[in-house]
C-alpha cells in the first residue's frame, strides 16, 4: 500500500536551491514505486468548502512576488484525472464531508515547488489538487485524510504540503543554526506523531511548546494532519528528513504507513 506523506515546501525559491532537503527530494522518488496518481493538499489553496480540482491540464500559479526571474519561468503543466476527482468526491460523500469541484484553478507553489523536485516530468503522473480549510477542527482535518485512505490501496500517492514551523515574522536572516524554540516545537511534534497521540496533536496549541510561534496561523499545519489521517489504518509515522533555513523555517518530510 502506498504510504502518505507530508512535505514542507519552504519558500517558493525551493526549486532553485541546492541543500540537504532539495537533495533529499530529488532522490526521494527514485526509491518510491511510481504512483498511479498524486492527490495533493496545499496550504496555499484555501476554501471554506473542501474543493477538488477537475483541471484537465494545470496552469502554473506564481502566488508570490520579489523572487528571481528564473522562478517565474518554471512551469509544471501536470495533467488532471477526472475519474479520480469523482472518486474523491464520492469518498467525501460517503464520510459526510461536503465538497465541490473546481476546474479552473492551477497549481500554486505549495504544490508545484514540491512536485517539480519529486517528479520533474509533469506529464508522467496525473495530479488532483485539493484545498484546505483553516476553520475546521483538527479532528475534522484528520478525518478528511482518513476518508481518502483507501486510495492508497490503488497506488495513489497522498501528499500534504505545508510546514510544521512556519512563521515568516520570526525568520532569522543569515542564521546558520536552528532557533531553540523551533527545535523544541518540532521535538514535541515528533514525539506525539511517533506515538500516534492524536489527543495531544489535536490540542497542540495548548500543549506544544512555542505552538503560537511555530504555527501562528494553521493553514501550513493542516496538511500534516490530513496526511496523518490518510495513514490512520496502520498508525505508523516516520520522520524521513528535517532541516532548517533562516533559523526556524522547518523543512521536513513525514511518512505515514
Amino acid at each position: 500500500m502506498m504510504p502518505a506523506y507530508f512535505f514542507a515546501h519552504g519558500a517558493p525559491s525551493l526549486v532553485l536551491e541546492r541543500h540537504a532537503y532539495t537533495d533529499f527530494l530529488g532522490d526521494f522518488a527514485a526509491g518510491l514505486p511510481k504512483p498511479k496518481a498524486i492527490v495533493l493538499f496545499s496550504a496555499h489553496w484555501e476554501h471554506t468548502t473542501q474543493t477538488v480540482s477537475t483541471a484537465d491540464t494545470y496552469e502554473t500559479i506564481y502566488d508570490f512576488s520579489g523572487f528571481p526571474d528564473a522562478l517565474y519561468r518554471i512551469t509544471y503543466p501536470a495533467k488532471g484525472d477526472r475519474k479520480l476527482s469523482e472518486d474523491i468526491r464520492a469518498l467525501f460523500d460517503k464520510h459526510g464531508i461536503p465538497s465541490r469541484f473546481d476546474g479552473e484553478r492551477g497549481l500554486d507553489h505549495g504544490a508545484w515547488a514540491v512536485l517539480k523536485l519529486l517528479f520533474p516530468d509533469a506529464g508522467g503522473i496525473p495530479v488532483v489538487a485539493l484545498s484546505v480549510n483553516r476553520h475546521l477542527t483538527n479532528e475534522e482535518q484528520y478525518r478528511i485524510g482518513s476518508a481518502l485512505a483507501e486510495l492508497r490501496e490503488q497506488d495513489v500517492l497522498i501528499i500534504g504540503s505545508g510546514g510544521t514551523v512556519h512563521n515568516l515574522r520570526r525568520l532569522s536572516w543569515g542564521a546558520e543554526i536552528a532557533d531553540d524554540w523551533a527545535l523544541a516545537f518540532d521535538a514535541w511534534l515528533q514525539e506525539k506523531l511517533e506515538a500516534w497521540d492524536t489527543a495531544a496533536l489535536f490540542d497542540y496549541r495548548s500543549q506544544a511548546p512555542y505552538a503560537l510561534d511555530a504555527v501562528p496561523t494553521n493553514e501550513h499545519f493542516i496538511p500534516l494532519l490530513i496526511a496523518m489521517g490518510a495513514g490512520s489504518r496502520n498508525r505508523k509515522a516516520t520522520l524521513l528528513h528535517r532541516s532548517y533555513q533562516l533559523g526556524s523555517l522547518s523543512l521536513s518530510c513525514w511518512q505515514f504507513d
